[in-house]
């Protein structure tokens, strides 16, 4: 098993920003794909972003409705997987999950290992 944490959610005004963290407690991320989820009240689970590969730098992809705003990386030691979220906007709120499979899927089905989720709410 991969223990997920994510951290780093928070209540902020529209055009603000936050930065998502997911660890991986006791092991890397070397050899998954790492993907961002967000679900909202009343609305199904819905990709966000993913990361994958060891490639300097590693391949990632983007909803449509999040492009140009916001940013998926990992650190160095590929333990922590960040979501850097810009210009949020209302629409932005939900609780947000990272998850870890072994393809690079915008499926939740394809994903086995889930964290908690972390809450984050845009007030306009």
């Amino acid at each position: 098993q991969v223990p997920l944490v994510e951290s780093g959610g928070g209540l902020v005004q529209t055009g603000d920003s936050l930065r998502l963290s997911c660890a991986a407690s006791g092991r890397t991320f070397e050899g998954y794909a790492v993907a961002w989820f967000r679900q909202a009240p009343g609305k199904e689970r819905e990709f966000v972003s993913v990361i994958y590969g060891t490639g300097r730098p590693p391949s990632a992809s983007y909803a449509d409705s999040v492009q140009g705003r916001f940013t998926i990386s990992v650190d160095s030691t590929r333990s922590t997987v960040f979501l850097q979220m810009n210009s949020l906007k209302s629409e932005d709120t939900a609780v947000y999950y990272c998850a870890t499979g072994s393809t690079m899927s915008r499926s939740p089905r394809h994903y086995v290992y889930w964290g908690q989720g972390t809450q984050v709410t845009v007030s306009s």
